[in-house]
This record gives C-alpha cells, structure tokens and sequence, in this order.
C-alpha cells in the first residue's frame, strides 16, 4: 500500500503529535471530543522531511494526495474550492510537533482571486459585504506576498498608513468598501512592481505554493535560532494543517479571540484571554488594534460566551493541563480553531503545578514532569518590568550567557566598576572580553556585556557563578574603550550612558529599563520537595567563595563539587603576593611569598566549610596559566614593577617567557605543581589545616577533604603530584594528632585521561569530570574562540547546539561514559561527578543519570534546575 501523507482530522488523534505536530493532533482530537472544528486535513511532518529530501519539491503523489483530500472536505463543507458562487476559502497553517509560536508561516483566505471576489459581492451585494470580501481579499495579497514570494509585508502596512492618512482616519474598521477595494489595487500593483508578473490567480497553484511556503518556513532563520534555544531537532520537520475559514471579520456579530483557561502569568485559575469584534485572527496578535478582556464577551454574545466556557473546561480536563486557545465567531457561531498546553511564566508553572495536584488532576510525579527546569532560572534573579519592556526596542543582540535582566551606566574597566559602584552608582561592565583580573569589577557591576566570548567564556562561567546578568560574544560592537564608547548596530554608546541587558534572551538596549526584583513563593519549596524526594543524582555547586557557598545552600546544594582556588589570589589584598611567587627567581623567595597567601587560602576553606555545615568540598588546585595573573597593558607593568621592586626590565622578561601559543593546552593545572611543588603544598596545607579548625569548632560536620589535581593526562603525573599532597597532608595531621581522613582526585578533561582512567583510577579516589576543556580538547577548538564560527555550522546543519552550552552525548558523553566504566573496574567505591558548566544544563544531567554518576556540580544559581533535571530523569528512566 502507498505510504499515506495526508490525513482528514477525522482520521487523526492527539497520539499521533509526531506524525500531524501538536497543532494537528489537536485538531484531529477536539474533532473527536465534538467540537465545533472547521473540518480540514494534515500535510504530515514526513510530507516535509520528504520535501526536503527531493531538492525542496513536492513529489508528484503527495501532490495528488493533497488534492484528493481538498476534494473530501469539500463535500464535507458543501463549497468548492475555486468556484465563484459557492467558494471554499482556506487557511494554511504550519504546526510541529513542539510548539513553536510565532516560528512560522500562516496565510489565511486562500482561494480568493478577481473572479472568486466578484462572484461573492454578487450573491450578497451590500456594502458591510462588499467590505468584509475586499477586506479579506486584500490581507490574502499581503500574507501571501509576504509568506510566499517573501515581499516584507511592511510595505503593505505603509500603503494602509498611506490611504488611512488621505482619508483622515485611524484606524483599519474605519476604511469602507472603496478603500479596501483600492487597497486591492494597490497591493496588487505593488506586487507587480516588486516581482515583475502579475499576482497569481490560479486557486490551486495558490494552494500549492502556500504549503512549500510552511515547509520552507521550518528553515527559516528565526525557526532556526528557536529551535536551538529550545534543543528541539531540525530531522523533526514541521505538519501543514489546511482548515476551512470562518470569519471573524464578516460582521459586528463576528469576532476572533485567543484565551488560556488559566493566567499564564499568574497561574490563577480563571480564564484569561482577549478577542475583537469583526477581526482576523491576526488583528488580536499584531497588536494594531486593542482587544476586549474575554469577560466582555459574556455581554456581547451571551450564549457564545457560555459554550466557549463549556468547551474550555472540557478541553483542560481532557489535557490535564492549562490550554492556550484560539477562536473564531462567525455570524454568531463559535469555532475552535486550535488549543494546545498553554506557554507560562516560571511562577505561574509552579503554581498550576501544585493547584493542579491540589485538584487531584494530576499526581505529584506528573506536576514534576510539568516544568520546564530552565524556567526557574527566571525565578531565580531580577526580570525587567514587563510593561517598560514592551514599549523598549533592542540596539542589538549577543548570546544570552547568564540570565535576569541588569540597567546600569556603561563603563570600561574594572577598576572604574568598582569605582563608580563604590559610589553609589549601577554600572554595566562592558569589555571587548574579560580576563580574570577583572573580577572585581565584574562583582560590582548590575551585568556584563562582552563583544567577543561563548556560553562558557571567562565573562559567561564567572556571572553565572555569580548570579550576574551576562550578555556574551555580541559581533555588532565595535569598542573604542581607549576612546571612552563604543558602537553597536550604527548606535553609539558613551561611558556613563545608560544600558539594559537581558541575559535570557541576549537582548541588549541603549535606554534605562527598570527591573524587579525576584520572588520565590511557597510554591517552589513545596514542588522542589516533591522533585528532590524522586531524584537519586546529588547535586552539588561550583563555588569560590564564602558568599556563593550560602547562596547556593539556600537554594538546595548538597556540597562543592567545584572550588577553584585560582579565584581568591584575585582580590586586591593578595594579588600582590601572588604576583611576587611568579616572579620569584629562587625556590624561597617562591615559599616566602606562597606563605603570605596560605593565611587567606585558608580562612577563605574555613569559611566555606563552614557555610556547608559538614556537606562536602572538593578543591581544585591551582588551574589557568601564570600569565593570567600578570598585567599586559604598559602603565600597569610599570606599576606593578614598581609595587615589586623591580625593574621594568625584569617584569617584562617574567610576561615574555610565560607568554604561550595555545595557553588552554600550555602550563597549566597538575603542570604547574610538577614544576613548583610549593605551590601544591601550600594548598594542601590550607585545605587540611582549615579542616582540621573547624572540625574541632564543629566535630559534628567531620569534614573530609576532597583535594582535585587538575589537567591529569598520565598516571605517573597524577602520582608525583598526589605524592607531594599525601606527604605535606599526614605531617600535618600526625603534627595536630587529630585524626582525619581526606580524599585525593583528578579532574577528567583530557580524552587520554579518559582512555586510560582505569590506570589513572589506581591513584585517584574519585573521578570529576570537566567537561568543559574535555569539549574543547575532543571537538578540538578553543571555547573562546569557537563563537566566531559556530553560528556558520548551524547555518549548515552540521551543529545543531552549541557544544559547550549541551554536552554533545555522541562524542564527548561517549568518552565519559568510558571513563566511568573504567574507573569503577579497577576502583568500585570511586566517586564519580561531573563540575563542567553542562552540570545545569537538563538534558546533560539526564545523560548523567544514564551512565550512573553521582552527583552534577553547577553554578549556585542553576541548582535548582540541576535538582529538578535529576528529578525527571530518575522519574523517566523508571
């Protein structure tokens, strides 16, 4: 039998979302539940995988399954499509499987041509009739132009503008029959002007075109960019719903109007929504002109208002979920015309989750299954205020890299960051990219907005970890930083000049929005009890300092899975220090200046294990190369020549001969211990001896230190480092006589690493899996740099996410996995975690779940998402 393409909504139901999309399987299903639905038919989701295997042509016999079916529901609505006294008109409307609202095309009132007009004006030629054809003849030339044969429909509006302006009204209702007739002939004549032919006339090429259009519209850039934002696969391929049109434009006792049955952004339970009288569905959309609250309608149209009511308790009943509904009422007659589960603020999923349990619609492990875990982001920092938002116009855009919403006045350095902060004033940091040394300036400032750097850029991993709106690797500015502005998208932005940022959708605006703050209800506390009492992975936090550690506490870590010590010799008062056991030319003049840090390193470990309360903490030694501590600017050398009492000379020599071709793959990590093994001493006598304070200030937590030896590639490496810590840490502990027992590791972020974990494992107590430089190493290009090329690789399919912001499972997962089956092989009690940003990333932390690590260890602010991931995973994989 012929493989089947197309399918009447009556042979449909909501089972079949991959084969009709969600807007299809809809249809099909209220059709089964007796509503009222314009009988039309599906252009399945292979009809498009098809249409783009075949060169971007509709083969022959999907062509004439299309037709066949157009024939049905004919019969079934008694017009003809194309007939001039009894016409069918159409909408066509695109519809995946996962909803993509506002992603792609819709042409509504298809069939329509001269003779089609002319033959309906006959059969009722009143002037409200005249109107209603013309009106609807003119919106199909321009959706059509627009959909189709890719004219910007912003043209069309102008000639509207144009003749509204002539005719002194304002507003499109205001125009009458000869306004819209001439409206006809102009769209037409621009058409002409625009494409060279005349507008087409023939119905079903017409109909033809308008599919292709929709499919074509699956790979559309705006489809695109969506579609990786929400990791929903391109192979996935949209359906094309055609529906018989009702109108809601043909009288004032006709309408359109789109409802939820519940408030999508509050979650309260009472139907919200909004409709126009004598409109097209998309008037209520566009905006152009103001609909009536929902409620209205209940006086307008009484008896339609109370079937619509019916219907939308039965449509939420069936979904068990909050429905997102459009309508149409035609003549005093009331069609549906699609419902799907309702798109919803982050508090409002929280609270039809916990009601919908409170009304015994759905079980507690259903509710967890219910949200999306990166929307608690949004509860979890500032939001701009919706309505100032709204009327705000974005100068550009760069990669959302850490989420909330900041408004500041730009500045350029980091020391002016702290400086204006200091006095009062909200400053945004903007750099061309930021470099550790910048810390404090990126602490001070409201956000960060970078013009060069990816999703796990130095700017990117540092304002996630502290919940710090950033706006990464923005192409469109231009810095003249030394000339105190900078420009982006033909704008130019001062120093002291006010900028908004949006870290959720990398938004970026030249004006003051105002922000408020985030709130966590009741709600959250409760549903993350029920996720938490599910899920089986622990879930840990990266963490530097004192402050991170409470905040991440508060929001549910079970320990540190992530400490870089590198971070603390950043502030002020150590800096110094730090930089003097760079330059330091003897082994004691290193020691000299490693002891003036140990006391800070140290009380910096008491503070944290303190803040945890006997939850554990690993600490990575130290990590990035040397020449990250040191000054590259001139009048900062000599300053810091000064402060050192050396010559300029001397600090430039120690720059030039740390400089390195490929730092990420240089000295750095367990490399630098195995060249100066003081400073792995150092640190393991802070981690041991600040364990061994504060267990004796609180012996209940009975820490037991975990000490990570990063960048490990050999086993010999690992030992000769791990030998140094052993030593420095049982002289302490025999010194003290306090027993205590401590853990030494390794980082897992190099592919040979991985291959040979099982020797590696023989040596190391647990294994964390750094999956950030272990992408970098496996896919073989730099994080900071892959920004620059990635977006040409998703132009041409061949990425379809950005590897460092989701853990590329075949590849990179593939090595993890390995290295965890190897690890258990030779040590069965290893412990096994993961501390790469992809730690709160949800469908990373499913893969974690999977192959049976631990625990995941993300920035405190992606906890919560991380705990509810763990939660759906372990209830899925059940």
């Amino acid at each position: 039998m012929a493989k089947k393409y197309v399918y009447l909504f009556s042979e449909g139901d909501e089972s079949m979302k991959e084969l009709l999309g969600g807007k299809g399987a809809n249809l099909a299903q209220m059709v089964r539940l007796g509503m009222p639905v314009p009988q039309g038919f599906t252009v399945s989701t292979e009809a498009c995988t098809r249409y783009y295997e075949d060169g971007k042509k509709i083969a022959p016999e999907i062509e004439a399954e299309i037709y066949e079916n157009l024939a049905k529901v004919e019969q079934i609505n008694g017009k003809k499509f194309g007939d001039v006294k009894n016409p069918l008109l159409v909408s066509v409307r695109s519809g995946a499987r996962a909803s993509m609202p506002g992603m792609m095309d819709t042409i509504l009132n298809l069939g329509l041509n001269d003779d089609v007009v002319a033959g309906l004006i006959a059969g009722n030629p009143t002037p409200t009739f005249e109107r209603f054809v013309y009106d609807s003849y003119r919106r199909f030339i321009q959706m059509f132009s627009d959909v189709v044969m890719e004219i910007p429909k912003k043209q069309f509006e102008v000639i509207i503008d144009e003749l509204k302006e002539k005719k002194g009204v304002k507003n499109d209702i205001e125009l009458d029959a000869n306004d819209m007739k001439q409206l006809v002939v102009l769209f037409k004549a621009y058409y002409k002007q625009k494409k060279g032919v005349e507008f087409p006339t023939d119905p079903k090429s017409q109909m033809m075109e308008s599919v292709k259009a929709v499919f074509r519209s699956w790979d559309n850039p705006r489809a695109n960019v969506y579609r990786r934002m929400n990791e929903i696969p391109y192979s996935w391929g949209t359906a094309v719903n055609v529906q018989p049109m009702v109108f809601g434009n043909l009288n004032n006792n006709s309408g359109t109007g789109v409802a939820f049955t519940r408030n999508p952004s509050t979650g309260e339970r009472k139907l919200y929504g909004e409709y126009l009288i004598n409109a097209q569905g998309e008037d209520v959309v566009a905006g152009i002109r103001t609909p009536s609250p929902i409620a209205k309608l209940q006086e307008d149209m009484p008896a339609v208002y109370s079937q619509f009511v019916a219907i939308a308790n039965k449509l939420e009943s069936h979904y068990k979920d909050m429905q997102d509904m459009e309508f149409t009422i035609e003549n005093g007659t009331l069609y549906m015309l699609q419902t799907r589960n309702g798109k919803r603020t982050a508090a409002a999923a929280l609270q039809i989750a916990v009601d919908l349990v409170d009304e015994k619609v759905i079980s507690e492990e259903e509710a967890v299954l219910r949200v999306d875990p990166k929307q608690l982001d949004a509860l979890l920092h500032p939001q701009f205020d919706a309505a100032a938002l709204k009327k705000a116009t974005p100068v550009g855009k760069g990669l959302p890299a850490s989420p909330g919403a900041a408004c500041g006045r730009a500045v350029f350095t980091a020391e002016d960051a702290k400086a204006w902060a200091d006095r009062g004033e909200k400053v945004i940091l903007v750099r061309l990219e930021t470099s550790p040394e910048d810390i404090e300036g990126m602490n001070a400032a409201e956000g960060i907005l970078t013009a060069r750097g990816g999703m796990t850029s130095h700017a990117a991993v540092v304002a996630r970890g502290m919940g710090t709106c950033c706006v990464a690797g923005c192409g469109e500015i231009t810095m003249h930083d030394d000339q105190g502005y900078f420009d982006i998208g033909g704008v130019r932005i001062n120093q002291g000049d006010y900028v908004s940022l949006d870290g959720s959708t990398g938004n970026i605006y030249n004006s003051a929005i105002p922000t408020v703050e985030a709130t966590i209800s009741g709600n959250f506390d409760r549903f993350m009890s029920w996720a938490d009492a599910r899920r089986t992975l622990k879930v840990r936090t990266n963490a530097d300092t004192p402050r991170d550690t409470i905040q991440a506490v508060k929001f549910g870590a079970e320990g540190i899975g992530l400490c870089r010590t590198e971070h603390m010799f950043f502030e002020a008062d150590r800096i110094k220090a730090f930089r003097e056991m760079i330059v330091a030319k003897t082994i004691d003049a290193r020691r000299a200046a490693l002891k003036k840090i140990l006391p800070y390193q140290q009380k910096d470990f008491e503070d944290m294990y303190i803040a945890l309360a006997g939850r554990p903490m690993t600490v990575r030694f130290l990590d990035p190369p040397l020449h990250e501590f040191l000054p590259q600017k001139e009048e900062e050398i000599v300053d810091l020549a000064k402060e050192l009492n050396i010559s300029v000379a001397e600090l430039k020599n120690v720059i030039d001969s740390l400089h390195e071709f490929n730092p990420m793959m240089g000295h750095r990590g367990c490399r630098l211990a195995v060249t100066y093994p003081e400073i792995a001493e150092m640190q393991t006598t802070a981690v041991i001896s600040a364990a061994i304070n504060v267990n004796k200030q609180y012996p209940q937590f009975n820490i037991v230190p975990e000490i990570m030896i990063p960048l490990v590639g050999e086993l010999k490496e690992l030992k000769y480092v791990k030998d140094i810590v052993v030593k420095t840490a049982d002289a302490i502990i025999s010194a003290t006589g306090i027993k205590l027992k401590y853990l030494v590791g390794t980082m897992i972020e190099i592919p040979r690493a991985a291959i040979t974990a099982d020797q590696i494992a023989t040596e190391a107590e647990f294994f964390s899996f750094g999956t950030n430089d272990l992408t970098q190493m496996t896919f073989g290009f730099s994080r900071d740099d892959a920004g620059k090329f990635l977006d040409s690789y998703y132009d041409a399919k061949i990425y379809e996410s950005d590897p460092f912001a989701r853990l590329d499972q075949t590849g990179v997962g593939q090595l993890v996995a390995l290295a965890a089956n190897l690890g258990r092989k030779t040590r069965p009690d290893i412990k096994l975690g993961i501390c790469g940003e992809h730690g709160g990333d949800p469908s990373s932390v499913e893969f974690c779940h999977r192959i049976g690590l631990q625990y995941v260890s993300c920035s405190p602010f992606r906890v919560p998402i991380a705990r509810l991931a763990a939660a759906q995973a372990a209830i899925k994989s059940k």
